[in-house]
């Protein structure tokens, strides 16, 4: 199955911004939802973005106005822009399918003053 790589997390102040990426090892052109999960100490894996193979977003209510997901099915890769960062944003975050089994490594967004 594919597998996922996340990267462009690191350390901001509150306010800040970050663009996170999912690469694929394969296409993600026929995969029907791709998502961003975070996982914060001791929490669940949750969804707080989502997008489809026809373009529509899903966001969790926390992150409604600050995130927005995107898709790049010819790069396969998915994308995470992060704006108006919260102490409260701090985890690390993952993506996968909506078909998905297992979890990549992650990549840690810290938010902190």
């Amino acid at each position: 199955q594919v597998q996922f790589v996340e990267s462009g997390g690191g350390l901001v102040q509150p306010g800040g911004s970050l663009r996170l990426s999912c690469a694929a090892s394969g296409s993600i052109a026929s995969v029907y939802e791709m998502g961003w999960y975070r996982q914060a100490p001791g929490k669940q894996h949750k969804l707080v973005a989502g997008i489809n193979k026809g373009g529509n977003t899903v966001y969790a209510d926390s992150v409604k106005g600050r995130f927005t997901i995107s898709r790049d099915n010819a790069k396969n890769t998915v994308y995470l822009q992060m704006n108006s960062l919260k102490p409260e944003d701090t985890a690390v975050y993952y993506c996968n399918s909506d078909t998905g089994l297992f979890w990549g490594q992650g990549t840690q967004v810290t938010v902190s003053s």
